[in-house]
C-alpha cells in the first residue's frame, strides 16, 4: 500500500462561545477519519484553530470589560480542553490571531491584488447611529429579499440559502442596538469572484485521483450559484472599529473575518511545520501532490467551495482535494434548546462524568457521506451504547479473560485455522473502504454484526460449561483464545471511533498499540495477556437526565396558588403579588411559525413559535376562538418566555405561555403587537 501525505482540517470554532455537541459532530467525524488514516500507516496531519476576529468578538470583550486578546486566549484554553476531553487528536490547535495568519492573509491579498482580482468600490453601507459604527453583515437583520423569511442575517438567508448584501434586506435593523440603521458611503475592497466563475465551474465538478471534490448534493448547490452569471464579487474589507488584521497600506480598513478565517488552516499548519520540521510547500504549494481535505458544516459550504478555493487558485496555491460537508444535529427530533436542556455543551457532558466515547460511538453510528442532519435521540443513545458497546463488544473480553488467567496463566493457544477468526478478518478491506468513504454508520453496523457472530460462538461453545468438564481443558483454551483474538480484531476495527478504549485494550492484550494490520492478524501461541480491567460501564438513565437538568436555563415560575372565592358573575381574583413577583415575568414577542389544532383535544391549539433566540412549542386552550388556526401563521404574539415547561397530558410539553384576553363576547383572543416588533423583543 502506497503511503499517502494528507492534511485535514475541521471548520474553525468561533471564539465567543462554548463548544456544544453540534460542534462535536464535525470534530468527531474528522477525528475518526484522521485516526483511520494514521492507523493505516499514512502520513496524516490534523490542524484546526479558533476563529478569533470580527465585531462579535470585539463587542463581547467590551461587554466583559476585557480586551479581545484576553477573551480569545481564555476561550482557546476552554475549547482545547473540551475537544481534548472528547479525544479529538489534533496535531495542532492554533488561533487565527497569530503572526503566521497575519503574514499569509497579507500575502494572499497582495497576490490577488497583483493578479487583478481586488477592486475598490465606494459602497452604501448600513450604519448604526446609536453605536456610531458600520454594521457587519451578521449584525444587520431583516427580511430576506428572495424568499421573504423574517429575521435573517445580512449576508445569507438560513431558510433559502441565498447570499446577498445587507443593504438588500427588507426592513433592516441593527442587531447591536435595535436601531434602524442609516445609509452611509464608505470605500470597500472586493475580491472579483465573478472573474473566477469558469475556474470554479471546472473545479467544483472535478475530481482528484478519482475522488470528487464535492459531494453530489454540494455540487448541485454550487451549480445553482454558478449558473447564469449569478456569482457576485465578495466584499473582503471592514471599517474600524474592528478586531482583526489591518489591510496593508489602508488605514482604518480591516480584513473581513471570512478572508482570514480559512487562511487560519494555512497558519495552523505552518505553525506545526515550524514545530516538527515539515515542508509547508509540500502541502500548499501549487504543484503539491499531497491531499488536503476540509470537513465543514453545510452552512459554510459557499465560503469554502467558492471563496476559499478561488482565493487559493488565484494567489498561487493549490486547491483542496475535497470538501466534506455534514448536516446539523438535532436532539430528540428538535433543534437544540436551552430551555429544554438539549443545548448540551461539551464541558457539561464531561463534568457530569459521562464517557465521551459513548457519544463518539453514537454520533459515528449516525454518520454517512451525505449532507444529512442527524438526531441525538437520548433514549436510543442509552439503548444503543449499552447494547452494542457493553453488551456485544466489551463482554467478549470479560467472558474469556478470566478462564485464560485462571486455567492457563494468561497464555494464549494458537488459533490458526479458526473459522471464527477468518470470518472477522475477511471484512478488513470492506470496513476500511467504509471508513475511507466516511460511511461510518455502515462500518459500525458491519462491526456489530461481527460482534453478534462472536457472541453466537460464545453461546454455542459455553466456556463456563467447558471449564467444569473433565478432559475439556484444551478445548476451553482454544475457545477462549479465539475469543481474545476476536476481541482484538473488533477493537482494531473500532479504534478510530474508540481511541481510549483501544489504548486500554492494547494494554490488556499486552500489545504496544493497535493499528489496522491487527484487523487481519492473530496473536501468536503462548502470548501472555494481562489481567482484564473493566473497559466501559453501562449508561444509566439518571446520568442522561442529570445532564439535561445541568444544561437547562434557570427558569423561575411563580408558584401556583388557590384563587380566592369570587363574587357571583365574576372571574376569581388571584392572591396579591408583589412588584418583585411581577418583574420575574419575562414577556417576549414571538412569531407564529405554524399553528394547528391538536388531534384528540377539543380546546388546545399547538403553536410553533420563534422567539428570535430559539424556537419553542406552546399549547394554548383557545381553539374555540380560532376555528381556522392556520390564519394565525405569521402573527406576532406575546408569550411568557420564562414560564416553566409543563406536560400537557398525552399531547407533549408546553414551553411557555401565550397571553390572551377575553373580548366583549367572552371569547379569548391573542394579544398581538405592532408591525415593527421583532421576535425576542421584551414587552413591558
Amino acid at each position: 500500500m502506497t503511503q499517502r501525505k494528507i492534511l485535514v482540517t475541521s471548520a474553525l470554532p468561533y471564539a465567543n462561545g462554548s463548544i456544544h455537541l453540534g460542534h462535536m459532530v464535525e470534530h468527531i467525524q474528522t477525528d475518526i477519519w484522521v485516526r483511520f488514516q494514521k492507523l493505516r500507516g499514512h502520513e496524516c496531519y490534523y490542524c484546526c484553530a479558533d476563529d478569533t476576529h470580527g465585531t462579535p468578538i470585539m463587542l463581547a470583550a467590551e461587554k466583559q470589560g476585557i480586551t479581545p486578546e484576553e477573551m480569545i486566549e481564555k476561550t482557546h484554553a476552554e475549547h482545547l480542553a473540551d475537544f481534548t476531553g472528547f479525544g479529538i487528536g489534533y496535531d495542532n490547535y492554533y488561533s487565527t490571531h497569530s503572526p503566521e495568519n497575519k503574514k499569509f492573509s497579507e500575502q494572499i491579498y497582495l497576490a490577488l491584488k497583483a493578479n487583478g482580482k481586488i477592486v475598490g468600490k465606494t459602497i452604501n453601507q448600513l450604519f448604526d447611529p446609536e453605536k456610531q459604527m458600520f454594521l457587519p453583515d451578521r449584525f444587520v437583520k431583516g427580511e430576506c429579499p428572495k424568499c421573504h423569511a423574517q429575521d435573517q442575517y445580512g449576508d445569507n438567508c438560513e431558510v433559502c440559502g441565498t447570499t446577498y448584501s445587507p443593504t438588500e434586506l427588507i426592513n433592516p435593523y441593527s442587531a447591536v442596538s435595535g436601531a434602524t440603521p442609516v445609509m452611509k458611503q464608505t470605500e470597500h475592497f472586493f475580491f472579483k469572484l465573478s472573474d473566477c466563475a469558469d475556474y470554479l465551474k471546472q473545479w467544483t465538478a472535478g475530481e482528484t485521483n478519482g475522488r470528487a471534490h464535492l459531494q453530489p448534493e454540494a455540487l448541485n448547490k454550487m451549480n445553482e450559484w454558478l449558473k447564469d452569471g449569478e456569482l457576485s464579487d465578495w466584499d473582503i474589507s471592514r471599517d474600524a472599529p474592528y478586531f482583526g488584521f489591518q489591510i496593508p497600506d489602508e488605514p482604518d480598513k480591516y480584513f473581513y473575518v471570512w478572508l482570514d478565517a480559512p487562511v487560519g488552516y494555512m497558519a495552523s499548519f505552518q505553525n506545526l511545520c515550524d514545530k516538527i520540521g515539515l515542508d509547508f510547500n509540500e502541502f500548499f504549494g501549487k504543484d503539491s501532490t499531497a491531499e488536503m481535505y476540509h470537513f465543514i458544516g453545510k452552512d459554510i459550504l459557499y465560503f469554502h467551495a467558492l471563496f476559499w478555493t478561488a482565493m487559493l487558485e488565484y494567489s498561487g496555491h493549490r486547491a483542496p482535494t475535497g470538501i466534506f460537508a455534514h448536516g446539523f444535529l438535532t436532539v430528540d427530533g428538535q433543534k437544540m434548546s436551552k430551555s429544554r436542556g438539549t443545548f448540551i455543551t461539551a464541558k457539561s457532558y464531561l463534568e457530569q462524568g459521562l464517557n465521551p466515547e459513548w457519544m463518539r460511538y453514537y454520533i459515528a453510528a449516525k454518520l454517512n457521506s451525505k449532507i444529512e442532519d442527524i438526531d441525538l435521540n437520548l433514549q436510543d443513545f442509552i439503548a444503543r451504547v449499552n447494547s452494542d458497546l457493553v453488551g456485544k463488544y466489551i463482554n467478549i473480553a470479560s467472558r474469556a479473560s478470566g478462564f485464560i488467567h485462571k486455567k492457563f496463566a494468561g497464555s494464549l493457544h494458537a488459533v490458526s485455522g479458526s473459522a471464527l477468526i477468518a470470518r472477522l478478518t475477511e471484512k478488513s478491506d470492506s470496513i476500511a473502504a467504509d471508513y475511507e468513504n466516511r460511511e461510518y454508520a455502515k462500518a459500525l453496523r458491519e462491526i456489530m454484526a461481527l460482534a453478534d457472530i462472536v457472541n453466537e460462538y460464545v453461546d454455542a461453545n459455553k466456556p463456563w460449561e467447558l471449564a467444569k468438564q473433565e478432559g475439556m481443558e484444551a478445548r476451553l483454551h482454544e475457545v477462549c483464545s479465539e475469543l481474545i483474538n476476536a476481541f482484538k480484531i473488533l477493537t482494531a476495527y473500532l479504534a478510530p471511533v474508540l481511541p481510549n478504549v483501544a489504548a486500554q485494550a492494547a494494554e490488556f492484550l499486552n500489545m504496544p498499540q493497535l493499528d489496522w494490520s491487527h484487523t487481519a492478524s492473530t496473536l501468536p501461541a503462548n502470548h501472555v495477556i494481562h489481567q482484564y480491567q473493566h473497559l466501559m460501564q453501562r449508561i444509566e438513565e439518571k446520568q442522561v437526565n442529570d445532564l439535561i437538568e445541568a444544561n437547562k436555563q434557570s427558569i423561575q415560575a411563580a408558584a401556583e396558588k388557590q384563587p380566592a372565592p369570587a363574587a357571583a358573575g365574576y372571574e376569581p381574583v388571584a392572591p396579591q403579588c408583589s412588584f418583585d413577583d411581577f418583574v420575574k415575568v419575562d414577556m417576549r414577542v414571538a412569531k407564529v411559525l405554524n399553528c394547528q389544532a391538536v388531534e384528540g383535544s377539543t380546546k388546545l391549539l399547538k403553536f410553533d413559535l420563534d422567539f428570535g433566540f430559539e424556537q419553542r412549542v406552546i399549547f394554548s386552550g383557545i381553539s374555540a376562538s380560532y376555528p381556522n388556526p392556520a390564519e394565525l401563521n405569521g402573527t406576532m404574539v406575546i408569550a411568557i418566555a420564562n414560564f416553566a415547561p409543563r406536560k400537557m397530558a398525552k399531547f407533549g410539553v408546553s414551553e411557555g405561555m401565550i397571553l390572551s384576553a377575553a373580548d366583549g363576547k367572552g371569547q379569548l383572543k391573542l394579544l398581538t403587537v405592532h408591525e415593527g416588533a421583532k421576535p425576542g423583543d421584551k414587552v413591558g
